[in-house]
């Protein structure tokens, strides 16, 4: 474990976490999603490393991801209610729905083994890439959101999102879009609603880390604190910084790269898959 590494390894690893910090805090505030996109990977990689369990490497990757999205979530939020670009009409008709899906997919986490978990998050994350390289900024679509779309998109987006740690809005931002939301107030609505899957995310899997009784040093639950007191502080500044930015660049470039950058890391996880 991490007492027998030296003091440059451990330096090392806490550059990292810082440096994964800063991308995953400006990407949360900048695309309105949690960061565990960025966040997982690298918490997963840090984990294994210093020799966490492999039977739960993942579960606790998601699950610190978890928890270091509820604050972030809360200061994208914030910046983007400044801006106007907040329905927290959404949570109320929509949001209870990913709740759900939140609730159902954390426990259910529990019960697979890292291998599974590294499978769902690749295939995930290339799907997700592909609708960012893919998008398209500009819509004429308006539909009303009727309940059986906020019924089946909110558990599908609930429950995909607690199995991959994340907050969920790279997807709620397309389905926000394509009901009649402007791209901004898609963002800002996504976040809020990343805030509440942050929440109950974060709770199952607390509740589920200790239900299953795992001996992971220094962690509550599926929760790693040390990686949560690190990666908090500086989310917290690069949320803003990115939620601040969204409004004052276009996001069309920015957008597809970072679906690029989603591949490579699919793709690394289907390699670990693989050779697992």
């Amino acid at each position: 474990m991490i007492e027998n590494f030296s003091t440059d390894q451990i330096l090392f690893f806490l550059l990292v976490m810082t440096l994964t910090a800063v991308i995953a805090g400006f990407f949360a505030g900048f695309f309105g999603i949690g960061g565990g996109i960025i966040t997982v990977p690298c918490l997963f990689y840090i984990f294994g490393a210093v020799g966490v369990d492999k039977s739960y490497l993942m579960h606790l990757a998601v699950g610190t991801s978890f928890a270091i999205i509820v604050p972030t979530a809360m200061m994208s939020v914030y910046t983007h209610y400044k801006h106007n670009a907040v329905d927290f009409g959404v949570l109320k008709s929509y949001g209870i729905f990913v709740v759900f899906g939140v609730i159902i997919g954390s426990f259910f986490a529990a019960s697979l083994h890292t291998k599974s978990l590294i499978l769902f998050f690749s295939i995930v994350m290339y799907l997700l890439a592909l609708n960012l390289i893919f998008l398209r900024e500009k819509t004429k679509i308006k539909l009303k959101f009727s309940l059986f779309q906020r019924t089946f998109f909110g558990l599908i987006v609930g429950f995909v999102s607690s199995l991959m740690g994340i907050g969920g809005a790279i997807m709620n931002v397309p389905i926000l879009k394509f009901v009649g939301y402007t791209i901004n107030k898609s963002i800002g609505s996504a976040a809020s609603i990343g805030f509440l899957i942050a929440v109950f995310g974060c709770l199952g899997f607390l509740i589920s880390g200790i239900i299953v009784k795992n001996d992971i040093p220094l962690s509550f639950g599926f929760i790693n604190i040390p990686a949560f007191l690190i990666f908090i502080p500086i989310t917290i500044i690069m949320a803003k910084v990115g939620a601040t930015s969204v409004h004052k660049i276009k996001r069309e470039i920015i957008t597809k790269l970072f679906g690029f950058f989603l591949i490579l890391i699919a793709s690394r996880f289907l390699y670990d898959f693989i050779n697992y």
